[in-house]
């Protein structure tokens, strides 16, 4: 046999051999178990040791009308999704002498006494005190607040605080470990673990401007404003609102990502207001039959539904059913992604966008304008929710306004409801156009908003509706 022929196929052999050797070999166990352990727990008791010191509590009052029921407010009537700084049955009840009591959290940001909080802990109160680990009281002054993006700034008449290191969330991965510290139920100091369970969270219909980290670690009522953090235990967001059928910890939770919350307090503190950019149009999410119809072949971007007379979206050449792809060199992937990416422009800046129109790919250059409450009054205003109906609500468009034979400008239409609110229990439907509320025309959301809040002062609601051809009246009692 000539042995030379199975020289090489031989050597191969062994090589392949070889190589299935070191990959199946098993790995000898370097570490012992236990100390794994222990290195674990160690690492958890450091996060929390450098977290707590600056974590405090947040509590203020208010005074209201004294209800005929002394059950909890609204909110654990909003499902599934509620901020969750003043709910328990606990801590936000109304008492017979008519003061409101909110408890959550916050961080010390600054050892001067500057605290980060959520706006729905401090709205409207007065007499805001902070205590401090070790059970020290001080009385807080607001600083400013951000209604849309939920964060507020308090101070205190304190020195050489500790103050919590902040940490990059866009660089935060769905599956890290994360760790939640605030006084839930009014327990101070309290310290959760979970995982970050998903990234950008939109849609959710708590505040105007969402991202949200979503995450499993145990989070419940009084947490609101208080610090969610990495295993380096550096700030990566704000707890802010929980998903719950119970009022309670059911898994799902949702902060605001730190990096959006420092672009807020900057603004907060250098013009004691948050400056966001509009384009003026109304925008929606594509569908895969959406995204075929207008020549694409997937749902990314963000469809132009309406564009707003006047604004700069009409002045540069936008168009009703054009695709915007690209915003400043950022993929879009959403309406929502876009509202963002718009909000945190500058206004008077200009912005690039890649949109699609006739199955090609334009660029077109967008001054930027500043949101404002008339430029949300000129139809540029996302849909607003009633949480005392639980309704969202927009303006009449202008086709369904003609073809429901509508006065210009008159009336809301309902775009979503929740079945376990009260707007569904008096007979409300999607689609419904509301016209007046107690004998008030009804002309924008600010307006609408301001008579339920009469309304429910008193009570009683009736609302007059446009059903189709038909008008109707409903009522319900609060």
């Amino acid at each position: 046999m000539d042995t030379k022929r199975f020289a090489v196929p031989v050597m191969a052999v062994v090589v392949v051999l070889a190589t299935l050797f070191v990959i199946t070999s098993p790995v000898p166990a370097t570490a012992d178990p236990q100390t794994a352990i222990q290195d674990l727990d160690r690492a958890y008791v450091q996060i929390a040791e450098k977290v707590s010191p600056a974590v405090v509590r947040v509590s203020s009052t208010r005074t209201v009308p004294v209800a005929s029921d002394q059950g909890l407010e609204p909110f654990l009537r909003q499902f599934p999704f509620f901020p969750f700084g003043e709910e328990s049955p606990k801590q936000f009840q109304k008492h017979p002498n008519s003061v409101q009591v909110s408890m959550g959290s916050g961080f010390i940001v600054a050892p001067d006494g500057l605290i980060m909080t959520n706006n729905h802990v401090v709205k409207d109160m007065k007499d805001i005190k902070v205590t401090l680990p070790g059970k020290r009281d001080y009385k807080a002054k607001l600083i400013g607040a951000d209604p849309e993006s939920d964060i507020a700034l308090i101070k205190i008449d304190a020195k050489n605080l500790p103050t919590v290191t902040w940490g990059d969330s866009s660089k935060l991965l769905v599956g890290e470990i994360v760790v939640a510290v605030g006084n839930p139920f009014g327990l101070s100091g309290t310290v959760t673990k979970g995982i970050v369970s998903a990234r950008g969270r939109t849609n959710v219909g708590i505040i105007g401007y969402e991202d949200f980290i979503q995450t499993d670690a145990p989070i419940n009522p009084g947490n609101s404003g208080g610090p969610l953090v990495n295993i380096r235990g550096d700030v990566i967001g704000i707890n802010t609102a929980i998903a719950t059928q119970s009022g309670g910890y059911m898994g799902v939770g949702f902060a605001i990502p730190s990096n959006s919350a420092k672009l807020v307090m900057d603004e907060l503190l250098k013009s004691g207001k948050v400056q966001r950019g509009l384009l003026g149009v109304n925008i929606q999410d594509l569908n895969e039959a959406l995204g075929k119809s207008f020549g694409r072949t997937d749902t990314n971007g963000a469809l132009v539904s309406k564009v707003v007379p006047g604004s700069p979206a009409e002045k540069a050449g936008i168009k009703t059913g054009d695709i915007i792809l690209d915003y400043n060199g950022q993929p879009v992937t959403g309406a929502s992604q876009l509202k963002n990416l718009v909000g945190q422009t500058k206004p008077g800046s200009t912005a690039k966008l890649k949109i699609w129109r006739n199955k090609q790919e334009n660029d077109i250059n967008v001054p930027i304008a500043e949101r404002t409450a008339k430029a949300m009054e000129s139809g540029t205003s996302a849909p607003a929710t009633s949480s005392e109906l639980g309704i969202t609500v927009e303006k009449v468009p202008p086709e369904m306004a003609s073809n429901m034979q509508l006065k210009e400008g008159v009336g809301l239409v309902i775009k979503e409801l929740n079945p376990n609110d009260p707007g569904a229990a008096m007979g409300l439907r999607q689609g419904d156009v509301i016209l007046e509320v107690d004998g008030q025309v009804i002309s924008s959301i600010p307006e609408f908003n301001k008579q339920v809040a009469v309304a429910k002062k008193n009570g009683v609601i009736r609302l007059m509706v446009q059903r189709g051809s038909a008008t109707i009246f409903l009522a319900e009692s609060f």
